[in-house]
């Protein structure tokens, strides 16, 4: 269980440095900053990601899932407000759009990661 939570948060880390490279707006001081991102992403996703997913559910519903993109951006958002300068987002817009990439690429991760573990 916590290694599969360990592997989880350096893929995610992985994610969010590969956005920071891809979007100017969108700023990590280095690996050990989205190492601790990722670990505050993950806590904000497992306690205030729920909540959000449940009073957005008739949007989401209409959106047909794509408004949980905005939900994503709203935690990763959260995360920028919990941390220091070492992690900046420069508006919603760009976490909106880092939502998508970080979905993008911790799918890819993940699932490279379960065929070598399996």
């Amino acid at each position: 269980m916590l290694m599969r939570w360990a592997i989880s948060v350096v893929l995610n880390a992985i994610a969010l440095t590969a956005a920071a490279w891809l979007f100017t707006g969108f700023y990590l001081e280095g690996f050990g900053t989205a190492l601790l991102a990722s670990v505050i992403l993950g806590i904000l996703n497992t306690i205030v990601r729920p909540i959000l997913v449940i009073l957005t559910m008739p949007i989401t519903l209409l959106s047909l899932g794509l408004f949980l993109f905005v939900v994503n951006a709203v935690t990763l958002m959260i995360t920028q407000g919990v941390m220091d300068e070492s992690f900046s987002i420069a508006g919603f817009g760009t976490a909106v759009m880092a939502a998508v990439i970080l979905a993008i690429i911790n799918m890819i991760l993940s699932r490279l990661v379960k065929d070598r573990l399996t």
